[in-house]
Formats: structure tokens, sequence, C-alpha cells
């Protein structure tokens, strides 16, 4: 099944007027974009180590300053590991380090 932002955001758009009624709905919709958004974030950015932010707005379509905070909160929330270097406007990804259980039984 297709799993694409815009497509989701022109339904909301068309049916707009029966989901501002209701707030039960609204709310599972809104986190239903949330998951959406991060979804398609992850999948585009998963291909680099080392990628411009700019580069993945423009790749999803979505202005600047919305993707850096979607990224930002996304590295806080352990979604995955990377930083947001400002200074170059770039997202750097980390792999998954090894868990070493060595140590463990000591």
């Amino acid at each position: 099944k297709e799993r694409s932002l815009h497509t989701f955001d022109a339904v909301l758009e068309e049916y707009k007027d029966q989901i501002v009624n209701d707030s039960l709905v609204r709310r599972h919709l809104k986190d239903l974009q949330a998951t959406l958004l991060e979804q398609n974030l992850i999948r585009l950015i998963e291909p680099f180590s080392r990628v411009e932010i700019a580069h993945v707005a423009e790749l999803i379509s979505l202005p600047l300053p919305s993707v850096e905070s979607k990224l930002s909160q996304m590295i806080l929330d352990k979604k995955f590991l990377g930083i947001l270097d400002q200074g170059t406007g770039e997202l750097v990804v980390f792999d998954e380090p090894i868990c070493d259980n060595t140590y463990e039984a000591s």
C-alpha cells in the first residue's frame, strides 16, 4: 500500500469538513501523519551516512525548518542514531553500535 505523505494530506484536505468535527479522529490522524512522516524520513535517509538537510527537505517536498525539527525530534526519541550539524547543514547518521557482551557477567 502507498505510504505517501502528500496523498494523505490531499485526502485530509478533501474530507476536512468531516474530520474537523470529530476530535478523536482528528487526534488519530495527527498521530498517523507524524508516523508517516517519520517512516518517509527514515526511508529517505537510510542509504546515507551524511546528507544535507536541505536535500532531504527537497526530496520529501516539505519546508526545511519542519524537516529539521522532525529530524531533531527523531534523534532525541532515538528513532535513529545521528546528529544535526548546523554548521554545515548536514545530518550525520551513525551505525548501530555493536553490543559487546564480554563484561556482562562480571
